[in-house]
């Protein structure tokens, strides 16, 4: 209850000041990743305490913080993909190069440098730690992604990388654990179990998506519904697809994720009026996300090693910035423009939730331990280091850059603000 009622007061507070603070280089998960490491360090809260507590009130308290993670992600996944408009992205193959070279870059040169510096785990361990590291978080640096003095096909690029990777992870992710485990001895049939997670997942999710999407244009169009319960119903076929996929042997986040972007195409021209949910009482969960990250952070920070420090920095540095530097050959963008993409590469959110995921799904990992500070060393830098560049960054770039030098394009214009 006394965590409930900090969070409480923290979004209270922070609805206050938040037009005070837009653009400067405080953000909302700087704040509440803050309030979260400060409730730990002075007895406030203590999600560890629940391990002392009597067998039932532990596993609740774990169950809660799971729950909360989860319907989190399934929201991120489910909403991001709805919202991708494919005609937008005509004429920019931006966004196309992050994801299909620039991930896939990600996950290896994460995972072989893995293998150099956290020595205690074996490869599988390190490729689970790329994978959950590999997606990115365009709410840590908001301020790039909304700002209309830097060129839409950059903004747009950023910000459909950071809503589709997380998606795009996840099969590496599954993949890895069950690879893991097998290796391990915890489980055998790894392929059987890779192939239903991700095929039961993508079919459950894409049915309950186009079945979804498709009602609710109709209701939309008739005017069977309002445009709070049509938000709802939107939020609820998220959480429909994931249980669903869940229960018969699939990945929910998978199916959250196909079943977005399933439901984005059916819903066509009145998808923006199913979306609200995600954008307003959604920010609840991600912010609580970041209040309960800080917690564990605090706690987590006493087992970081020298090893898995270095290898946050250069999870935030080298290997974002040589997979997009590869991706983007032959684009025509200048050394400041591929710099400046490859620094806005933030991990938050999905990486905080794939490593929960880590836990739920093998916990009898033997690097499990090294897995999970790791992932929280690099999120506790990625939030307060591109938090504090976003803006600063964003605004000398806009007035440095010279587009019409840049492959021909055309200088910035103030279009509308492109949402992934």
């Amino acid at each position: 209850m006394v965590a409930l009622g900090l969070l409480a007061c923290l979004i209270f507070a922070f609805g206050l000041i938040a037009r005070r603070v837009e653009g400067s280089i405080v953000t909302a998960p700087m704040v509440f990743v803050s309030a979260g490491l400060i409730a730990n360090w002075t007895g406030l809260v203590d999600f560890g305490a629940a391990t002392h507590a009597p067998a039932g009130e532990a596993e609740v308290s774990r169950a809660v913080v799971f729950i909360v993670a989860e319907l989190a992600l399934v929201l991120l996944l489910f909403s991001d993909a709805a919202r991708i408009d494919l005609r937008t992205l005509r004429g920019n193959p931006l966004p196309a190069r992050l994801l299909g070279i620039g991930l896939p870059l990600t996950i290896g040169l994460g995972t072989a440098l893995a293998l150099l510096l956290l020595s205690d785990l074996q490869l599988w361990e390190c490729a689970i730690v790329a994978a959950v590291l590999a997606p990115t978080d365009a709410a840590l640096g908001q301020a790039v992604v909304s700002d209309k003095a830097l060129p839409r096909h950059i903004r747009q690029g950023l910000n459909v990388e950071s809503g589709l990777n997380d998606g795009g992870s996840v099969p590496f992710l599954m993949l890895f654990i069950a690879l893991a485990a097998t290796h391990e001895g915890l489980e055998d049939g790894w392929v059987r179990f890779t192939l239903e997670q991700i095929g039961y997942g993508a079919a459950i999710g894409a049915a309950a998506g186009a079945a979804g999407g498709l009602a609710l244009k109709r209701a939309t169009e008739r005017g069977w519904s309002t445009p709070v319960f049509r938000r709802l119903a939107m939020a609820a076929l998220a959480v429909i697809a994931w249980f669903v996929a869940d229960e018969l042997g699939g990945n929910g986040f998978i199916a959250a994720f196909v079943g977005g972007c399933a439901a984005g195409m059916a819903a066509g021209r009145v998808r923006e009026r199913l979306l609200g949910f995600s954008e307003e009482e959604g920010e609840v969960l991600n912010l609580a996300v970041f209040f309960i990250f800080g917690v564990f952070a605090a706690d987590a920070l006493g087992s970081a090693t020298w090893e898995i420090v270095a290898y946050a920095v250069l999870s935030l540095t080298v290997i974002r910035m040589l997979p997009v530097a590869l991706s983007v050959i032959g684009l025509g963008l200048r050394a400041p423009t591929v710099a400046f993409l490859g620094w806005f590469g933030p991990r938050g959110l999905a990486s905080i939730i794939l490593g929960l995921v880590v836990i739920e799904e093998a916990p009898l990992l033997p690097g499990l331990k090294v897995i999970f500070v790791t992932m929280t060393v690099t999120v506790l830098l990625s939030v307060f280091a591109h938090g504090a560049t976003a803006a600063p960054l964003s605004r000398r770039y806009a007035g440095r850059a010279d587009w019409r030098a840049e492959a021909g394009r055309r200088p910035a214009e103030p279009h509308r603000a492109v949402r992934a």
